[in-house]
């Protein structure tokens, strides 16, 4: 396996609606950023890749359009996933691991804010039994968390504790869409949103992007003073049918982390994308975080969570705490699809 870094990571502020500008206008002081921060000019990258989701736009091939805050003249090796950045970075990796670039551009972006987020969330499901029920994201979310509560694999407490690490985690973060000094017992006390689900057990709708930059071998030093060096990568992907797999777990997270051949007792942070509030505890308990490990120092996805680009956002705030110093090992999760379906599990370390 070649040796492979993230050497520059770059995000937007996440809000909850960018009225002023649209996907492109976001993405492009992104990307500037980001190709700034590594030293690659442009048209010197070997590989560019994106993450985004036409049905977010409302337009066939809106991805295109991103193609315009990179640049695509003189001509590009260019590719796109409909899916989070982080699966654009996942290809990004194996493109390098396979010798075909030394290093690559990706990115992540929506404009949430233009439609029914939840409600175009059912698009993603099953076209034959699930799509024509139209069932919304909170909903579907709500049914696993019921099923926790009800199970045991989750308290009402631990949830409310999730969301006060990360609106306190987040006070720190200024690209964060939520943050502040939040009370366990107000939040219980709450009304429901969507039983169980309070809104703050929620994620934000989040208008935003990120992009990031990786570089193979030793060059990677070229770029950054303390590269964050990508040790394992792993992604697994479970049935979309919630009645054929358990709900209570997360066996692809588990899985996919023994892949990457994480160690959670030698991790130092770990960047969980849990966009609701029982699912960041069941990603802990799937890879088996103990208390020694800061978890979501950012506030995570339940502080800012732009669709698109929150899992990016993860693997990126997990590098950055690699290139600053303050951690030796972390690891960067990403998910996709209802109730934990997909999850894509990076491990990286500094040397």
């Amino acid at each position: 396996m070649r040796d492979v870094a993230i050497v520059a990571f770059a995000q937007s502020p996440s809000v909850r609606s960018d009225t002023q500008r649209n996907e492109v206008e976001i993405l492009m002081p992104v990307v500037a950023e980001v190709r700034e921060a590594s030293g690659i000019p442009k048209g010197e990258f070997d590989f560019i890749c994106s993450g985004s989701s036409d049905y977010l736009a409302g337009q066939s091939f809106a991805f295109v359009a991103g193609l315009d805050a990179v640049g695509a003249w003189p001509p590009v090796s260019e590719s796109h996933v409909e899916m989070d950045g982080a699966w654009a970075l996942y290809e990004a990796w194996v493109k390098i691991q396979m010798g075909y670039a030394d290093s690559a551009l990706v990115y992540g972006f929506s404009k949430c804010s233009l439609g029914d987020l939840p409600e175009v969330m059912a698009m993603q499901l099953d076209p034959y039994y699930q799509t024509p029920l139209w069932p919304d994201a909170v909903s579907m979310a709500a049914l696993q968390a019921r099923q926790c509560l009800e199970t045991g694999a989750v308290t009402a407490e631990q949830m409310a504790d999730a969301v006060v690490r990360s609106r306190a985690n987040a006070k720190s973060n200024p690209n964060a869409q939520l943050s502040g000094d939040v009370d366990r017992e107000k939040l219980l006390a709450e009304p429901t949103f969507v039983s169980p689900l309070h809104k703050h057990d929620c994620s934000p709708i989040s208008d935003g992007a990120a992009a990031m930059v990786l570089v193979a071998g030793e060059k990677a030093r070229q770029h950054c003073e303390r590269p964050a060096w990508i040790t394992g990568f792993a992604h697994i992907m479970e049935p979309m049918d919630l009645g054929v797999r358990p709900l209570t777990e997360s066996r692809s997270t588990a899985e996919a982390a023994r892949r990457a051949g994480v160690d959670a007792a030698k991790l130092d942070v770990a960047e969980l994308h849990g966009p609701f509030s029982h699912q960041e505890i069941l990603l802990e308990q799937a890879i088996g975080i103990g208390s020694s490990t800061d978890v979501n120092p950012s506030g995570g996805a339940l502080a800012a969570n732009p669709m698109m680009a929150a899992g990016l956002i993860r693997l990126g705030e997990a590098a950055a705490r690699i290139h600053d110093g303050s951690a030796a090992t972390a690891l960067g999760h990403a998910t996709s699809g209802p109730c934990l379906q997909q999850n894509l599990v990076c491990a990286m370390e500094g040397r």
